[in-house]
């Protein structure tokens, strides 16, 4: 039979934790009353530097039911930290991981289903979204956006689908050999390969307490996403630079053209509109590889990914 470990990163989570475990401990009793999964499997709550009670909560969990484990960082080190953190311990362990957030606005119901294709082969199941019609409009258009643009630049991601998957032991290994900090899990997963199978689901509102997601995270997580799986916009950039230089030989032989049939423009607009127009083009490439190089910084110090202040086995 398969040992499955549920991996739940949690931050701040007081309000929902508690309730959250107790489905998430139900479908896995479940599973093992049906034989789909051994007795040994559990769950692993990772906790990530919260401020509040969620690692109380954990040591209760913990304590009642030893089959559900924690691990609590020394400070906040983000959420794709702690997923990673949470394979990285169980791997060893289980035959078959399943990530989903503490808020359950994935549908762990679904969870049986990605068993069953695990069990006929599959090594990574995503859960998808079959709609998006309880995000806002704002979320719904921008993620679409997203999708596309990710497309276009030729990265494999699977659209309308977050950090809730199946992952074998084996693309778990395959998964451990990226050695970026970066962590960008939603592009790398793709790039395992694998058989993979997809089960789709309705995302619900939260039970309780706020996203942790703010729109900063977001855009931040998306930034992450394109400088890390992508050099697309820096080749961009070099085309950029090869138009705004066949525009200025363009102009120059203009310029030139109207100075010798002596109708020479005198004026000042179209002059600060070039310096301007110019400008802005030159700060915005800056920009660009300024991120791509502060990304090459933080890869070569080599620094850990997260650090485990306590782990209850």
């Amino acid at each position: 039979m398969t040992k499955l470990m549920i991996i739940v990163p949690a931050y701040n989570e007081q309000e929902v934790l508690k309730s959250s475990i107790e489905r998430l401990w139900q479908i896995e009793s479940e599973l093992k009353q049906s034989q789909q999964i051994t007795m040994d499997s559990g769950i692993l709550i990772v906790d990530d530097g919260s401020v509040d009670q969620t690692w109380p909560i954990i040591e209760q969990l913990h304590q009642k039911q030893p089959a559900i484990s924690g691990l609590r960082f020394s400070r906040n080190f983000g959420h794709q930290a702690a997923l990673l953190a949470g394979l990285t311990t169980a791997v060893w362990d289980a035959d078959v991981m399943i990530t989903i957030d503490a808020d359950l606005q994935d549908d762990p119901e679904k969870i049986p289903a990605m068993i069953e294709q695990y069990q006929a082969g599959c090594e990574i199941v995503y859960g998808v979204r079959s709609d998006r019609q309880t995000d806002s409009w704002f979320k719904r258009n921008t993620a679409a956006l997203f999708y596309s643009l990710m497309h276009k630049m030729g990265v494999i991601m699977i659209p309308d689908s977050a950090d809730f998957r199946l992952l074998s032991n084996r693309a778990v290994h395959a998964l451990l050999k990226y050695s970026e900090r970066g962590l960008f899990l939603r592009g790398l997963v793709p790039q395992l390969g694998f058989q993979t199978g997809r089960v789709e689901y309705r995302r619900t509102p939260r039970l309780a307490g706020k996203t942790k997601y703010s729109l900063k995270k977001m855009v931040g997580l998306a930034l992450n996403g394109i400088t890390s799986l992508t050099s697309i916009p820096l080749r961009l950039i070099f085309w950029l630079g090869m138009l705004a230089c066949m525009l200025a030989i363009g102009m120059g032989i203009f310029t030139l053209t109207v100075h010798l049939l002596g109708k020479t423009m005198r004026g000042w607009s179209s002059l600060m509109l070039s310096l301007w127009f110019i400008g802005g083009v030159q700060l915005m490439s800056i920009g660009v590889i300024g991120e791509y190089l502060s990304k090459v910084l933080v890869e070569v110090k080599h620094r850990p990914r997260f650090i485990v202040d306590q782990h209850l086995k």
